[in-house]
């Protein structure tokens, strides 16, 4: 499980990297656009899931504190909690990426929200939402002074 564990990174830094490293180069809005870039580490769970899914299905189903920690504390249960997280951390770091291109927010600024999706997916997330929210009130605010200015 060591080594599933190593390799499932392969999956999902090419990604990242042209998020982070090419956020301009056409190939990667391109490749973006896909929802299949998750594909492997959803693949990779699905394999490591399916096999064992009526051992774990009562416990997903009935989710206690004990149980869990037992799955997590285990080399298949790091596994698949790691298979999860690349596979949704990635999607969520899709969505920045794409968002952010959309609304035209600066490469430099949306670097570090999606830096910490990879890290700590939720944090990362909540710092690209607070970004979108001053870049916005910002936008506003330039938008409301050049009316102003205009009129």
């Amino acid at each position: 499980m060591e080594t599933v564990f190593k390799l499932s990174n392969f999956l999902v830094l090419p990604f990242w990297a042209l998020m982070l490293f090419l956020p301009r180069w056409r190939w990667t809005e391109r490749v973006m656009r896909s929802p299949w870039v998750a594909a492997g580490p959803a693949l990779l769970y699905a394999c490591l899931m399916l096999p064992r899914l009526s051992e774990h299905a009562p416990l997903l189903l009935r989710p206690e504190f004990r149980q869990i920690a037992g799955l997590l504390g285990s080399p298949e249960g790091t596994a698949l909690a790691w298979a999860h997280f690349l596979a949704f951390d990635l999607l969520v770091g899709r969505w920045v990426y794409l968002d952010a291109r959309r609304r035209g927010l600066s490469a430099w600024l949306v670097a570090p929200a999606l830096f910490l999706t990879l890290l700590v997916g939720p944090l990362g997330f909540l710092v690209y939402l607070s970004f979108r929210a001053l870049a916005g009130r910002a936008g506003s605010e330039g938008a409301a002074s050049e009316a102003t200015f205009a009129g």
